[in-house]
This record gives structure tokens, C-alpha cells and sequence, in this order.
């Protein structure tokens, strides 16, 4: 039986506004978290730095495994997947960007801001390869762990939330850094220390803001939904 365009408004509409809302949120982050990483930030009061980029980051983890929680691994693990098509937009649309010729004016009376832009967003082929190879394995055993470690449908208190969403971003989150430092510096400089630091800072910042974003996370899911409890 054909789907009529009415049937389809209707689904359209039932779509869950938590759903929906972390949906729209979970693509601008994708793209939000290559901008940031950029620039290194230190963890105070450690001499621990990490990439911006982890804020954003932290973000999707929380929403994939709040979607989980609430909507079902399979839809979360489909978010994630299409969280390439963003992604991908913005590389085509950056590199056409940068292809084009900058405008006189732009040229002759900012030539500073120009050679930022283009110095900043110029990152070679395996920087750029690294990212997407890094996201799509890491989220995915995000949402995998998170869901292994729910185990019954009962486990669902605070305590048992805020447990497996610090596990599951720890643990997914120093997978990501091993393959993006491996995939985009390996050979070109040591990058034993940068690895471990990156480890060790992302590891910290799962466990320290996780729980407490995740907690919120799905309460503010439900608040969005209607739902009690």
C-alpha cells in the first residue's frame, strides 16, 4: 500500500519535539566541533590541554546516548550515521570557499583576516580524513557500550545513568583520540605525549561532565515529549 502525503505529514508531525530538537542540535554539532579544534585549551588546574573540539563533541555523546536511552540504539545509531551528511556539506562547502577568489576590497584592505581563514581552514588531506574516521567509530561504541551497560530495561535510575554515560564517553572517547592522532600525525613527529595528554584530558572531562550533562540531557528530552518521570 502507497504511502500517501498525508500519511507521511502525520508521521512527520508525531515525531517526538525531544527527538526532533536533539536531532537539529546533534548535526550542528558535527560541524561545530571541527571549527573548535583548532584551538587548544588548557585544562585548569592541570597542564593538560585538548583540542576545543571535545566541547562539541562531549555534546553528541550525550545526545546519541540520550536518543539511545530514550528512543532506542538503533535510531541512535542512525542519527550518527547521518551525522555525516552535515559533516560532509560543510568540508564540499569549505573547500569551495577556499577555491574561490577572495573579493578585491577583501583582498587589498583585510589581507590579514584572509590569510587566517585560509591558513586556519587549509588542514591537510589526513587532519580531514582523521576527523570523520575518528566520529563514526568512536560514536558508535558510544551509543554500543551505553547500551550493553543498561542490561535490563529497569536499569534506567539517575545513579545507573550517570554511571554508563561516563563509562561509555571515557571509553569512546580515548578510542577517538588514538585513531584521529594516529590517522593525522603519525610519522610526521612523536606523538606519544600528545596521546597520552589527549587521553588523559578527554578521559577527565567524560568523567567530570558527562553524568551530569547526560542527566539533564534526558530530563530535558522528556520535558520536551510531555513525559513524567
Amino acid at each position: 500500500m502507497t504511502e500517501t502525503t498525508g500519511d507521511i505529514r502525520i508521521k512527520a508531525a508525531s515525531t517526538p519535539l525531544g527527538l526532533f530538537v536533539y536531532t537539529l542540535v546533534y548535526g550542528g554539532m558535527t560541524v561545530l566541533a571541527g571549527v573548535l579544534a583548532f584551538k587548544q585549551v588548557q585544562l585548569y588546574p592541570t597542564d593538560l590541554a585538548v583540542e576545543a573540539g571535545i566541547f562539541a563533541f562531549l555534546l553528541l555523546v550525550v545526545i546519541s546516548s540520550t536518543i539511545a536511552q530514550l528512543y532506542g540504539e538503533k535510531l541512535a545509531n542512525r542519527i550518527v550515521w547521518w551525522g555525516f551528511l552535515p559533516l560532509l556539506i560543510s568540508a564540499l562547502l569549505m573547500q569551495l570557499v577556499l577555491n574561490l577568489p577572495a573579493s578585491p576590497e577583501m583582498v587589498e584592505g583585510r589581507p590579514a583576516d584572509l590569510a587566517a581563514f585560509e591558513q586556519v581552514h587549509a588542514t591537510i588531506w589526513r587532519v580531514w580524513a582523521a576527523g570523520p574516521a575518528a566520529y563514526i567509530v568512536s560514536l558508535l561504541l558510544n551509543v554500543w557500550i551505553f547500551s550493553r551497560l543498561r542490561g535490563s530495561d529497569e536499569n534506567t535510575g539517575t545513579l545507573s545513568l550517570m554511571m554508563r554515560g561516563a563509562i561509555a564517553s571515557a571509553l569512546s572517547q580515548a578510542i577517538d583520540s588514538v585513531i584521529f592522532i594516529t590517522l593525522a600525525f603519525y610519522g610526521q613527529f612523536p606523538i606519544g605525549n600528545l596521546l597520552i595528554g589527549q587521553v588523559l584530558a578527554k578521559v577527565m572531562l567524560s568523567i567530570v561532565l558527562v553524568p551530569f550533562l547526560i542527566t539533564g540531557g534526558v530530563a530535558f528530552a522528556k520535558w520536551l515529549d510531555g513525559r513524567k518521570g
